[in-house]
């Protein structure tokens, strides 16, 4: 995926879940942010980070916060995208592209019983289900999700160990944002139940995925394979 008109810019202060100010070019610039997750550990004041303009005039604010450059001692800055949109639609493009094989009948947003998952298609007459997660928390080369507590995520991931059993292909799949993450795990400190149940997953038959991804201030592309450790 590609963004059209991307800048840089200095991160300020984020006074709520929604919005951030900016410096650029010497002014204050309020952005979106598109990602209502803690961010704690790249958003600090002073880090580098782009802004996606929009064409749009009437926005009440003239940007989106999409990437963020993570400082690390010794270690050159690890560019990571924070857009919360942008998993789902590079997992679209890979897997439009053969990522789990053939596919028949993809399509996003699926409801099923009181749920909705990312995407559904057909393998071979079998269904399928995908669930996007992205995650951005990053220490000392382990991706870690989440990075806050996701009653969702963890109602999905129960759904998709049940489906398992009934002969669906279910997979989760963890888009990692950055480039350069040695495993990714679930986030055992931040939320235990989500851990549990993840392990519980994959002992049912569901496949648990982590995707790194080729990340620039103005695009994403999901790359290699990450070891998991559940």
């Amino acid at each position: 995926m590609n963004y059209l008109d991307v800048r840089p810019a200095r991160f300020l202060s984020r006074p709520n879940r929604f919005i951030a100010h900016m410096e650029q070019d010497g002014r204050i610039v309020t952005a979106h942010i598109k990602n209502t997750g803690r961010c704690a550990e790249l958003l600090l004041p002073g880090a580098k980070a782009y802004l996606e303009y929009s064409p749009n005039p009437a926005r009440r604010t003239p940007c989106d916060l999409v990437a963020v450059e993570k400082e690390r001692p010794g270690l050159p800055p690890l560019l990571v995208n924070i857009d919360s949109a942008a998993p789902n639609a590079v997992a679209a493009e890979w897997l439009s592209s053969g990522g789990l094989g053939a596919l028949e009948g993809l399509r996003p947003e699926y409801a099923l019983g009181g749920s909705r998952f990312d995407f559904y298609a057909e393998q071979r007459g079998r269904p399928l289900l995908v669930e996007v997660k992205g995650c951005t928390l990053e220490r000392e080369g382990a991706a870690l999700f989440p990075d806050a507590p996701t009653l969702r995520g963890l109602r999905h991931v129960r759904e998709l160990t049940a489906l398992a059993a009934q002969g669906w292909r279910c997979c989760v799949l963890f888009v990692l944002p950055m480039k350069g993450a040695r495993r990714f795990a679930p986030n055992r400190a931040v939320q235990p139940a989500f851990a549990d149940a993840l392990q519980a997953a994959a002992n049912a038959g569901v496949e648990v995925l982590a995707r790194d991804c080729l990340v620039a201030p103005a695009s994403l592309h999901i790359d290699a394979a990450v070891p998991v450790e559940l």
